[in-house]
């Protein structure tokens, strides 16, 4: 299961009753789109105990059109990546044990 933008908009909502949802929606575009513009200049982004989104490289390659076969030349270009922080991994792993 996932949890959409619309999701996590209502679950923040409902933890901070305080703030109006459109505050709450403000503040998710916001932070995504500080991520979104930090990527795209090629700076890493450290989120204590949560995680690291950083950017992959990937070289130009020959690969093959499945249908017919034939060669096609594939551009290089970048991949967003995130890995877990060690705190996070063992928060899941010790939840998701208990959901069994």
């Amino acid at each position: 299961m996932s949890m959409t933008r619309s999701e996590l908009i209502n679950a923040m909502s409902l933890r901070f009753p305080h703030l109006g949802k459109e505050d709450v929606e403000a503040s998710v575009s916001i932070l995504l789109e500080g991520m979104s513009q930090s990527l795209c200049q090629r700076r890493r982004i450290e989120i204590r105990v949560f995680g690291t989104f950083t950017l992959n490289h990937r070289p130009p390659r020959i690969g093959r059109n499945p249908q017919t076969g034939e060669q096609v030349a594939i551009p290089a270009k970048y991949t967003p990546h995130f890995k877990t922080s060690k705190e996070l991994k063992q928060r899941v792993n010790m939840q998701a044990g208990q959901i069994k």
